[in-house]
C-alpha cells in the first residue's frame, strides 16, 4: 500500500484525488458485489432448507397453526444472539443502514469488518428460520464496513473514508436489489432526513454501485438480462388522469403505514432495552416466538423474497372474494410491520429496507382490494390500476420509512422494471415522504449535512480546497543559499526571534532544507562548526508540494511534519532533484483565509442585516470577557445620562462621578467605539458599555 501512496503523491492533485476515488470505489464495488452474491446464495438455500418446508409463504392461506412455523423464528433468535455473543460481543445493536449511517456522522467513518459480516451472517439464519427481516440492511452495512477498511487500509483521512463507507453501501444495495442508480441514490441520500445528497460520495458511490451489481449478476448468470425483483410490471403504465385520484390517496396511506411502522419498531426497542436483567443474546428469542405467533396466524409475514407480492401482482387476489380480500392485505400490512419490530426491535440480526418494500406493495395490493369494493366502475375503466398500485405502493412506504424519496422513485424503476409508473410513483413517494418523515426508521440521520458533524468544518476546507499552492507561495524567498555556503554566513543571516529555514539550491534544484534544528545539532560537536557548510547540515529528506496542490493538501503536509515551512517543487522528468518554485508558509494559508472569511463576513451581513446585532452583541460580549475577567466589578450597558449630555468623558469627570470606568462607546448605528474619545461629546443616542465598580458588596 505504501507503493500505491507514493505513486498518487507523484500525480498532479486532481487526477490523484480522482484516480484514488475510482480504484477505490471500484475495489470496494467488487467486494461489496461479492458479498452480496454470498449473502443470496446463504438465503437461497437456507430458505428453501427451513421456512419454506413448512409454511405457504406465497399463498393467501391463512391459519396455519404449526409447531415449526411457531418455533422456527425463535431458533432464528436464538442462532443469530449466540453467533454475535461469540464471535463479535462488542457488535452495537442496531439495525445496519442505522449502524452506518451513525459510523459516517460520529464515527469519523470507521466502522469496523468484523460486526457487520457476523450480523449478516446470523441474519441468514433469522431469515432462513422465518424471522421477519430482509438481507439488504445487513449487506448495506457490510458493504459499507468493506469500503471503510478499504479506506483504512490505505490511509486515507475521515473524509475520504466517509466518501468509501457511502460507496460500500451503494455496492451491497445495488446488487441485492438488483437497481445500481437506485442504489448509489440510496446510500448518499440515506445519510439525512431531508432530502439532500452527499455530494462528495458520488463519484465512488457511483462506480463502486456499477461493479457491485456486475459483479453480484455476474455470478448469477443474468448480466446482460433484464432480471427484475418484481415480474410482471414492465407493461403497466400511467394511461388516465383520473387514476392520479387513486394515487393521490395511496401517497398518505403509506406514509400513515410507515409511521405505524416506525411506532412499532422503537416500541419494541425499548421494551428490550429494559429487560436488563436478561442477556443480550436471549432477547432475540422472545421477539422470534412472538413473530412465530403472528405467522400462525399470517404466515405471509415470513417472506422475505417477495412471493407474496408478486402473486399479489399476478392475480391472485383477484380471485379472492372482495373483503375477503381486503381483510387478507390490511392484515397483513399491520402483522408486518409488528413481526418486523418484534424481530429487529428484540435485537435479532436483520435489516428493515426489504421490509419497508413488502409492506409497501401490500398497502397498494390493500388499495387496490378496496377500490374493487367501493370503486368497481373505476377498476373496470382501468383494469391494470390494482396491479400498478403494488409497485408504486411499494416505493411509497420505503420513501417514508428511509426519508428517500428521489431514491425510491428510482429503486422501484430498476427492480421493477415500471418506468411507464414514474409519473404516479412521483407523486407518491413525495406526498409519502412529506407525511411521514418525521418518524423514520433512522435515529441516528441528521437533518442536513449542516448539522453533520462530518460537515463541520466544510465551509473552511472548500475554501481551502479552491486555492492552489501557485497562488499563495512566495516566489521570493530571502533565505536561500548554496550547498558550499559556511555555517558562519547561515549563522549571521540568522534574527533574533526568529527560526529561518534556509532552501539550499544549485542551478534551481532544492538539493535540501536547514532548519535550526541543524543548527542546534551541529553546535554540540564541539571544534566541528568551522568545518561545516551548508550542505553538511542540510537534510535531503523533506515534505514538498506542488503549484496545483491546493491549500487543504498543504496544511495537511505542514500538519503532519510539524512544519511552518514547505518548499513548492516540480518534478524533473529526468528523476533528479526537484526544481525549486518557492515556500509556502502556513502563516501565508491563515492570512488568505482569515482575509477570504472577513470578506465573507462582510458579504453575509450585507445580505442579511439581522445578523448584524448578533455581530454587535458578540463583540460586545467578547469585550465584557476581556476586562478584568476575574473581577467582581459589574460590566452594564449605561444610557448617557442627560447631565453630561454635550460633555465629554473627561469633561464630566465621568469615572469618579458615576463610579464606572467607560470602556466603549456604542454608537446609534450599532457601532463601537474603542477605546473611547475621551474628548468627543456625548449625545442621548449613544450608550456605554462601562465597568462599573461594587460597592459594600453592591453595584452601583
Amino acid at each position: 500500500m505504501p507503493r500505491v501512496a507514493r505513486l498518487w503523491e507523484r500525480l498532479p492533485r486532481p487526477a490523484a484525488r480522482w484516480s484514488r476515488r475510482f480504484l477505490l470505489g471500484g475495489i470496494v464495488g467488487v467486494l461489496g458485489g461479492l458479498a452480496a452474491a454470498t449473502m443470496d446464495w446463504g438465503l437461497h438455500h437456507g430458505i428453501d432448507l427451513l421456512v419454506g418446508r413448512f409454511a405457504h409463504l406465497s399463498t393467501p392461506i391463512v391459519l396455519q397453526p404449526q409447531w415449526a412455523i411457531l418455533l422456527l423464528p425463535a431458533a432464528g433468535g436464538l442462532l443469530s444472539g449466540l453467533i454475535v455473543r461469540f464471535f463479535c460481543p462488542d457488535a452495537p445493536a442496531g439495525h445496519g443502514t442505522n449502524l452506518l449511517v451513525r459510523a459516517f456522522h460520529r464515527q469519523f467513518g470507521e466502522m469496523p469488518l468484523r460486526g457487520p459480516l457476523v450480523k449478516a451472517a446470523a441474519a441468514v439464519g433469522v431469515i432462513s428460520c422465518g424471522g421477519s427481516a430482509g438481507p439488504e440492511g445487513p449487506i448495506a452495512a457490510a458493504g459499507a464496513a468493506i469500503g471503510s477498511s478499504v479506506g483504512k487500509r490505505f490511509g486515507l483521512r475521515p473524509r475520504e473514508r466517509r466518501m468509501l463507507l457511502v460507496a460500500g453501501c451503494a455496492a451491497g444495495v445495488g446488487a441485492i436489489f438488483r437497481c445500481p442508480l437506485g442504489g448509489a441514490l440510496f446510500a448518499t441520500s440515506v445519510l439525512y432526513r431531508e432530502e439532500e445528497f452527499e455530494a462528495d460520495a458520488i463519484v465512488p458511490a457511483f462506480v463502486a454501485s456499477v461493479l457491485g451489481y456486475s459483479t453480484f449478476m455476474t455470478l448469477h448468470g443474468g448480466l446482460g438480462e433484464q432480471v427484475y425483483l418484481l415480474r410482471g410490471a414492465t407493461d403497466l403504465g400511467f394511461r388516465n388522469t383520473i387514476e392520479l385520484l387513486p394515487y393521490a390517496l395511496l401517497g398518505p396511506l403509506c406514509g400513515l403505514v410507515s409511521i405505524f411502522f416506525s411506532f412499532c419498531l422503537h416500541l419494541v426497542e425499548r421494551l428490550t432495552a429494559s429487560l436488563r436483567r436478561l442477556p443480550r443474546w436471549f432477547t432475540p428469542v422472545l421477539g422470534g416466538l412472538a413473530t412465530g405467533g403472528i405467522a400462525c396466524l399470517l404466515p405471509q409475514v415470513m417472506d422475505s423474497r417477495y412471493q407474496f407480492i408478486q402473486n399479489s401482482l399476478t392475480g391472485f387476489s383477484e380471485a379472492t372474494a372482495a373483503w375477503p380480500a381486503v381483510a387478507l392485505f390490511g392484515g397483513v400490512v399491520l402483522a408486518k410491520c409488528m413481526a418486523t419490530a418484534l424481530t429487529i426491535g428484540s435485537g435479532a440480526s436483520g435489516g428493515v429496507l426489504g421490509p419497508s418494500v413488502f409492506i409497501g406493495g401490500v398497502v397498494g395490493a390493500l388499495l387496490g382490494a378496496v377500490l374493487r369494493v367501493v370503486a368497481p366502475s373505476l377498476i373496470e375503466a382501468n383494469p391494470e390500476l390494482p396491479a400498478a398500485l403494488i409497485p408504486v405502493g411499494m416505493g411509497g412506504v420505503l420513501a417514508a420509512a428511509m426519508r428517500i424519496p428521489l431514491a425510491s422513485i428510482v429503486m422501484v424503476c430498476e427492480m421493477t422494471g415500471g418506468y411507464g409508473l414514474i409519473v404516479p410513483l412521483m407523486l407518491v413517494c413525495i406526498s409519502s415522504y412529506v407525511v411521514g418523515r418525521r418518524w423514520g426508521l433512522n435515529p441516528e440521520q441528521v437533518p442536513t449535512a449542516a448539522e453533520s458533524p462530518a460537515h463541520a468544518g466544510d465551509a473552511v476546507v472548500h475554501l481551502l480546497e479552491s486555492w492552489q499552492v501557485e497562488q499563495l507561495m512566495l516566489r521570493d524567498w530571502s533565505e536561500t543559499v548554496a550547498p558550499e555556503t559556511p555555517m558562519r554566513d547561515l549563522v549571521e543571516r540568522l534574527r533574533p526571534g526568529t527560526q529561518p529555514t534556509f532552501a539550499v539550491i544549485r542551478e534551481n534544484r532544492l538539493l535540501g532544507l536547514i532548519s535550526v534544528s541543524s543548527f542546534r545539532r551541529v553546535t554540540r560537536l564541539p571544534g566541528f562548526a568551522e568545518l561545516v557548510n551548508a550542505a553538511d547540515l542540510m537534510t535531503e529528506r523533506f515534505p514538498s508540494v506542488c503549484p496545483d496542490d491546493d491549500a487543504y493538501h498543504a496544511l495537511e503536509v505542514l500538519r503532519r511534519g510539524g512544519h511552518e515551512v514547505v518548499p513548492v517543487v516540480a518534478r524533473p522528468a529526468d528523476g533528479g532533484p526537484p526544481v525549486w518554485l518557492g515556500m509556502l508558509t502556513r502563516e501565508r494559508i491563515f492570512e488568505q483565509l482569515h482575509r477570504s472569511i472577513g470578506e465573507m463576513q462582510q458579504l453575509v451581513l450585507r445580505e442579511h442585516e439581522g445578523l448584524a446585532a448578533l455581530t454587535r452583541e458578540g463583540q460586545i460580549q467578547q469585550l465584557m470577557m476581556g476586562v478584568f475577567p476575574t473581577s467582581r466589578d459589574l460590566i452594564q450597558r449605561l444610557l448617557v445620562p442627560m447631565d453630561v449630555v454635550g460633555q465629554s468623558l473627561r469633561q464630566a469627570d465621568f469615572r469618579r462621578r458615576y463610579h464606572a470606568q467607560v470602556i466603549a462607546i456604542e454608537q446609534p448605528d450599532g457601532s463601537l467605539q474603542c477605546p473611547p474619545d475621551l474628548d468627543a461629546p456625548l449625545t442621548s443616542g449613544q450608550r456605554l458599555l462601562a465597568v462599573v465598580w461594587r460597592q459594600d458588596g453592591f453595584g452601583t
